[in-house]
């Protein structure tokens, strides 16, 4: 009985190593165990995050620590309303020597790309940016450079404070695999927290983390993800719900086809770290909020009766008849 159950997908070492950077961030973070859970979804489906969340709540420290648990190039970017193309994606500088133009390369080449307050930087930035997430590249001066595999941006912004900020059009936004709110830790949580620094009575030292990912060994942990299970009736039950959204009433712009390959690429992630090679009805309901919050929109009626997106997407998902 014991071989019926036993993974036809080997995920012992993807597994462990999710274990390890669990615990390495544990070292700093008390609780956001779901933020660290999508976080370490989009390594495995290769996709770009934006985490929303008020000041104080560790959003940039999570990021951060991720980054650290991965031994790759990482590059911190803090954008600011005068922040130009050149300043994230590089720029020709006069060789004196050589007597000609050399590119020297922005934060942008880089593996793991924080963007802190994204929402701060204007149009031209930003379209900076969307090539190189959505193209894997950049563009300058005429020269396209391919950037290094794996490249993932981390962005955050804060949903309160909105002068001096920018809207994040549509098109980039569908470019995120998920949009990850973060709330207030509980009180127990936030206690553990007060203790722990009282306790320690030192800054947090970014260097007691231990790298457990290599930039190799990510992109072999993406290839186990793209051999994960999914059966037919599952596929039909993700394109439902992406085909509720265009015909919900309280909706004034549904989500785009890529919508469902981030809901289909997110399950399968999801079911590695739950050491399952087979997609679950609840994989794919677990991973719909982050991936539908940012890509659908409300219409004006609804967000005056302060109706929260999240409410809507529960609303889809339970009015879609799950799949035996």
């Amino acid at each position: 009985m014991e071989n019926e159950f036993k993974n036809r997908v080997d995920l012992s070492g993807l597994t462990e190593k999710t274990q390890l950077v669990k615990a390495e961030i544990g070292k700093y973070i008390v609780g956001q165990h779901q933020l660290i859970d999508f976080l370490l979804i989009a390594i495995l489906a290769d996709g770009h995050v934006l985490i929303e969340g008020v000041p104080g709540v560790a959003k940039t420290l999570t990021a951060k620590l991720l980054a650290k648990a991965i031994d790759a190039n990482f590059k911190r970017i803090q954008f600011t309303p005068d922040l130009m193309p050149s300043d994230i994606i590089g720029t020709a500088i006069f060789n004196s020597k050589t007597t000609d133009f050399e590119f020297k390369k922005g934060p942008l080449f880089a593996n793991i790309v924080l963007t802190d307050e994204i929402n701060r930087s204007p149009a031209k930035t930003q379209a900076a940016l969307f090539e190189a997430m959505e193209e894997r590249q950049i563009t300058a001066d005429g020269n396209t450079y391919k950037l290094e595999e794996p490249f993932m941006v981390l962005a955050t912004q804060n949903p309160i404070e909105q002068e001096g900020t920018y809207r994040l059009p549509e098109a980039q936004l569908d470019r995120f695999l998920f949009k990850i709110n973060v709330s207030y830790p509980s009180l127990e949580e936030e206690g553990t927290m007060l203790l722990n620094f009282h306790n320690n009575k030192h800054k947090i030292d970014i260097d007691v983390i231990k790298p457990v990912l290599t930039k190799k060994s990510i992109i072999e942990l993406r290839a186990i993800v793209s051999n994960i299970i999914v059966e037919a009736h599952l596929i039909k039950y993700i394109t439902q719900i992406v085909n509720s959204t265009r015909k919900n009433a309280g909706l004034f712009l549904g989500a785009s086809p890529r919508a469902s390959l981030a809901i289909l690429n997110a399950a399968k992630a999801n079911a590695c770290l739950q050491n399952r090679d087979f997609v679950t009805p609840e994989d794919i309901k677990y991973v719909c909020f982050p991936v539908l919050r940012h890509r659908i929109m409300l219409t004006p009626e609804k967000e005056m009766e302060g109706v929260q997106v999240d409410t809507v997407i529960q609303q889809i998902i339970d009015k879609v008849e799950v799949p035996r």
